[in-house]
């Protein structure tokens, strides 16, 4: 499951804003500032919403260690 540093990582990488985000994922802006900052939690199922919606602007999800075994989170550009 991906968390609020790889989406604010995945908007900085695609020179995007939050409500430009929230757009293209169909989801309040407000929802995904507050999972950002650590404020609140979002339902499993707009995360799904939000990661799909990244992934198909060309972001890769990079899970905890899969890199490296003292690499964390992360994300990278998909190659063209």
């Amino acid at each position: 499951m991906i968390n609020g540093d790889q989406i604010r990582m995945a908007r900085a990488a695609l020179k995007i804003g939050v409500r430009d985000l929230a757009e293209m994922a169909g989801v309040n802006p407000g929802t995904i500032s507050r999972f950002e900052t650590g404020k609140g939690g979002m339902q499993a199922n707009t995360l799904d919403i939000v990661q799909k919606a990244l992934q198909g602007a060309g972001i890769v999800f990079i899970e905890d260690g899969e890199v490296s075994s003292d690499g964390g989170p992360g994300i990278r550009m998909k190659g063209k």
